[in-house]
């Protein structure tokens, strides 16, 4: 059935459960999982070494949070790879969708932005809107 599963990650509860929803399905179709995390644009007005310094920083923290979560998948026998990228998530993630050829995209309902409580992010509005594969989208246990 899925043989390519993105998921968006950042370090919200709503993305913790999109991973564990991930899991299962790719445990339970055999698919790959390819996990996404976008960093906010660096203005290029910082000039070297501030551009170069604050990249690093930006790539640094990405791999903190993106690489304890392929390992974990990679330690239960699943195929992972790992997508770091500039820009706004919502557009990283379609960018990958379609490169990738993904049959499924799971993320958080909401992530990190300030969004009304009622409502989906932005993020996800988004990536609903111009997905061309199914989107799944993972509210946060207490929504349940």
């Amino acid at each position: 059935m899925f043989q390519k599963i993105l998921v968006a990650v950042d370090d919200s509860p709503a993305a913790r459960r999109a991973v564990t929803c991930a899991r299962k399905m790719a445990k339970l179709t055999g698919a790959q999982v390819i996990l996404v995390h976008a960093y906010p644009k660096i203005p290029d007005y910082l000039g070297e070494p501030n551009l170069s310094q604050t990249i690093a920083r930006h790539l640094e923290r990405a791999e903190a949070l993106v690489q304890p979560l392929a390992d974990e998948l990679k330690a239960e026998g699943l195929d992972v790879i790992t997508e770091i990228l500039e820009g706004p998530p919502a557009d990283a993630i379609l960018r990958v969708a379609d490169a990738r050829d993904v049959d499924l995209i799971v993320m958080g309902a909401r992530g990190l932005g300030s969004v009304a409580s009622l409502l989906l992010g932005s993020v996800s509005q988004k990536v609903l809107a111009h997905a061309t594969c199914p989107v799944m989208v993972v509210r946060e246990e207490a929504e349940l």
